[in-house]
């Protein structure tokens, strides 16, 4: 703000405040005359300086010829002007004018910015006071104590909107609370959940909107494009969002790499993952996210490094120890994947995932005692969790344990009724077990729950060719591909297909088949196994070995060792006790305690200071007693925690097949392609 003083031979001040380009506060002195009772030659009669003319291109103070012509000059009071006076006084008058308007009509007054509609009243008395203002300066005299400067700089202050934020920010409308933001936003996610996208992206439109710096409406937009496969269009909201929060949000970085992950950009994912890091070190999903991409590019020790920098910003977290443990299961380091799940599920005790892992791990060693109560844990942590209900099931199933594994899988699909790989696991069993009809029944309820879902149709497929029905099976691995012929379910189909057309003696048809899915997935060894057998089946010694040799030429053997461990050193800093413990390379660490499987999951509750392995004795290998010995009640915990009665399952399991199908995706919130997903293989 700067001020500006008018200064007058009676040493009267006026004061104006309004914002000025020049921050150096200037004074101008202007000697203004004024009328006494009887004009003196010293003192001129002048016209008032201030003038109300609405005109916009008019400057504030303006001379007003008007009232001096109004008013006669005598002869005596003309002869009494002296000329160079009158010219020095004018040439002042003038240039102080000049000053003025050049600094004072870049702020003009501006009128009310709104008013209620139907105020016809207000605004004629508004433009009443407006002409009776505009009169009274132009007829009233002024005294001798106040001068028509000094109310027309009033009256327009009057009319500047100085420190009325109130009165401005009302004619753009306040912005809503916060509060409103996260009602939107649980209101957006509902719909989703009932793929009633248009609903929730207009939703979450209207938010970034009028919340355009919160950073959770562009990731939830973005996943609800990508779930629609509109991924120029979600890369388009996350490259938005980024730019409105400055790039400071490390969620729509990590969905964003996510995404040109998904489309096969793995250079700009990197680059996009290294940007969520850098906004935000401790964001451990933006770590985790960046090493299970170099983990399926055969980055081994890439993938460790950057899960160990997620352990040194973040601290333990279970995602980083599960993957961990996952790559020591794989490296055949079993008592290191062992302790590293141990860490994973003292991190969330919560986490199904990490013990559903680790049941998987002791599962593929046959230590099926301690599997079965590492699936309790895996159910007790999460108990509407459809993948450990359908792990479990299958495990149960492939041991003989069929009963055991059909009351697993209907306990699943009664908790998710829409989910068809419950359905499809259990027509499986009931093919091998049971009959054919009823798997048909189940494999057709479980394609109209998801008429997208390839598993279900390749293994459907397999079963009317194990039936004989070789054109019904055909039909089935069509439409598996019509689906999408670029998965590795499509592969798998192709491989499928094949088989059956060698089996039919349509060789040149397999053939074919087998090269397409090659050509989508190299690194299958029992399709070229498979190839290599038919041609040495028809005679072609040589071409069997060609192809042979063609499948250890090409494939892609990842070697990882445990030099990693001396480099993680390096990045994780050794004055953390956890991460010491996790780094101890002395190999009888793990072996300090060693019990039974049982007293090893059950230690992990009463002392969790005691460092237990998970190995099992030799008793506990191939152990199919469904009895754990760890006192859960399967029956019991169904009841009380899902409200389902265990007698009553095969029949609520019948009932559900006979009512109509709650399909997940209805025909108003479903989205189909513009195009189809073109088919690589032409009808034999």
């Amino acid at each position: 703000m700067s001020q500006f003083s008018f200064t007058s031979s009676s040493s009267s001040n006026f004061t104006l405040f309004y914002h000025s380009q020049n921050h150096n506060p200037s004074k101008f002195h202007v000697s203004i005359p004024f009328r006494t009772s009887q004009p003196s030659p010293s003192h001129p009669l002048l016209p008032p300086l201030c003038s109300r003319e609405p005109s916009s291109s008019s400057p504030l103070l303006e001379e007003k010829p008007e009232i001096s012509q109004s008013k006669p000059e005598t002869p005596q009071s003309s002869s009494k002007f002296n000329p160079q006076d009158s010219d020095g006084v004018a040439d002042e008058i003038s240039t102080t004018k000049k000053s003025l308007e050049e600094l004072l009509v870049v702020r003009r007054p501006v009128k009310e910015p709104y008013r209620e509609d139907g105020d016809v009243k207000g605004e004629e008395m508004s433009k009443f006071e407006d002409s009776q203002e505009r009169n009274d300066l132009l007829e009233e005299q002024p005294s001798s104590s106040s001068f028509p400067l000094d109310a027309g700089l009033k009256k327009f202050a009057k009319k500047m909107p100085i420190f009325e934020p109130n009165r401005l920010e009302s004619g753009s409308g306040e912005k809503p609370l916060k509060v409103n933001l996260d009602l939107a936003l649980y209101k957006a996610k509902i719909l989703a959940r009932k793929f009633q996208y248009a609903d929730a992206e207009k939703i979450l439109q209207q938010c970034i909107d009028v919340w355009p710096e919160d950073g959770r409406s562009y990731v939830a937009l973005g996943k609800i494009l990508s779930k629609q496969s509109k991924l120029n269009e979600a890369r388009t909201v996350y490259e938005k969002g980024c730019q409105a929060t400055q790039g400071e949000n490390p969620y729509i970085w990590q969905c964003w790499a996510i995404l040109e992950n998904r489309m096969g950009n793995l250079r700009r994912a990197r680059e996009l993952f290294d940007a969520a890091t850098v906004a935000d070190k401790k964001h451990i999903a933006a770590w985790h996210g960046w090493a299970v991409l170099e983990l399926k590019q055969g980055n081994i020790k890439k993938a460790r490094n950057l899960l160990g920098k997620g352990l040194k910003f973040c601290g333990g977290n279970e995602y980083v120890y599960q993957t961990l443990a996952l790559l020591e299961a794989k490296a055949k380091r079993y008592e290191r994947a062992r302790f590293l799940f141990k860490q994973a599920t003292r991190c969330n005790r919560k986490s199904c995932a990490s013990w559903l892992a680790w049941a998987q791990l002791e599962a593929q060693l046959e230590n099926n005692r301690a599997a079965r109560q590492l699936f309790e844990k895996a159910v007790q942590a999460s108990p509407k969790n459809r993948f450990a209900w359908h792990v479990w099931g299958v495990f149960e199933g492939n041991l003989g344990n069929i009963d055991q594994g059909r009351k697993l899988l209907t306990i699943g699909h009664m908790v998710n009724p829409r989910d068809p790989v419950l359905l499809q696991s259990l027509a499986l069993i009931e093919y091998k077990n049971s009959s054919a009809n009823l798997a048909r029944v189940l494999f057709r309820r479980a394609s109209q729950l998801d008429p997208r879902h390839q598993p279900v149709w390749i293994a459907w497929g397999w079963m009317e060719w194990k039936e004989g029905n070789i054109s019904t099976a055909r039909e089935l691995y069509q439409k598996a591909l019509s689906i999408n012929s670029i998965t590795e379910s499509a592969a798998r189909c192709l491989q499928a297909w094949g088989v059956l057309e060698q089996r039919a003696g349509n060789l040149s048809a397999a053939r074919r088949l087998f090269r397409s899915s090659l050509n989508i997935n190299s690194q299958s060894y029992i399709t070229w196994m498979t190839w290599a057998n038919l041609e040495e089946d028809q005679g072609n010694s040589v071409r069997a070995e060609e192809i042979r040799n063609l499948y250890f030429q090409q494939r892609t053997e990842v070697v990882d060792d445990e030099s990693w461990i001396m480099g993680f050193l390096d990045v994780i800093d050794p004055a953390i006790d956890s991460i010491k413990r996790l780094l101890n390379l002395d190999q009888n660490s793990y072996y300090k305690v060693k019990e039974s499987t049982s007293n090893t999951i059950a230690g992990d509750e009463t002392d969790g200071n005691t460092e237990e392995s998970a190995g099992s004795s030799s008793g506990n290998i191939n152990d199919n007693n469904i009895d754990t010995g760890s006192g859960f009640d399967l029956d019991d915990f169904i009841r009380v925690m899902l409200s389902l009665d265990p007698s009553k399952l095969d029949v609520q399991l019948q009932t559900s097949l006979k009512d109509p199908p709650k399909i997940a995706r209805t025909t108003s919130g479903v989205w189909r392609p513009a195009t189809k997903t073109s088919r690589t293989s032409t009808k034999l």
